[in-house]
């Protein structure tokens, strides 16, 4: 390897490290809490630093969340272009969603979960809805599919969607915060959640 191949693996790990040291933070404390100095010292590196790979505070956060878009996209997009029952793959979509947010808590929670009281301007609003969108696309293209095919009672393809996601988040987060409520097993709850949300839309 030579010198300049190796200088950018060191540049890609630290700019990794920065993501992850603030992450962690952002879960821990709070997003109004978190200072570039914060995340500088968590990594040990100096303030300006962190700045020769973001701009600020915000373009980490929204780094976060592009990041974590991405890989649920991923996940999620492939069974949005899988074949067969419309209802058996937004099952499915169910499923894999949860899933994901419990084996990622802290990508999730910065993403779905951490308030984040900034101004934003409007590229990075846009910057956002973007990578957010393109993700909840996946699952309103199955509703949409549903409906087309006369599978969902209902015909408001944003309606069922958002109430979909809604179910789907809202378990997510009560397993990942381990609120203290006697659940039973996880892997039957999740089951039966998603199954009383398509068993709900399904047209008889």
């Amino acid at each position: 390897m030579g010198v300049q191949q190796r200088r950018e693996r060191e540049r890609a790990e630290l700019r990794e490290d920065i993501l992850e040291a603030a992450r962690g933070l952002f879960v821990k404390e709070g997003y109004e809490n978190v200072s570039i100095r914060k995340i500088a010292d968590k990594v040990e590196y100096s303030p300006g630093t962190i700045y020769l790979y973001f701009k600020d505070k915000a373009d980490i956060f929204d780094t976060l969340c592009e990041q974590t878009f991405a890989k649920l996209r991923k996940r999620m997009q492939g069974i949005a272009e899988d074949t067969g029952d419309p209802l058996e793959r937004l099952r499915r979509a169910g499923r894999a969603y949860i899933d994901f947010a419990i084996e990622n808590p802290n990508e999730y929670m910065v993403t779905f979960v951490a308030k984040q009281e900034r101004s934003q301007d409007e590229v990075d609003i846009i910057r956002l809805q973007t990578s957010g969108m393109a993700c909840f696309d996946c699952l309103r293209n199955l509703v949409r599919q549903g409906i087309e095919e006369d599978r969902i009672r209902f015909t408001d393809v944003e309606e069922v969607s958002q109430s979909l996601w809604a179910t789907m988040h809202g378990v997510a987060v009560l397993l990942i915060t381990c609120c203290g409520f006697p659940f039973i097993e996880h892997s039957r709850l999740v089951e039966r959640t998603v199954d009383i949300a398509i068993e709900g839309i399904r047209k008889r």
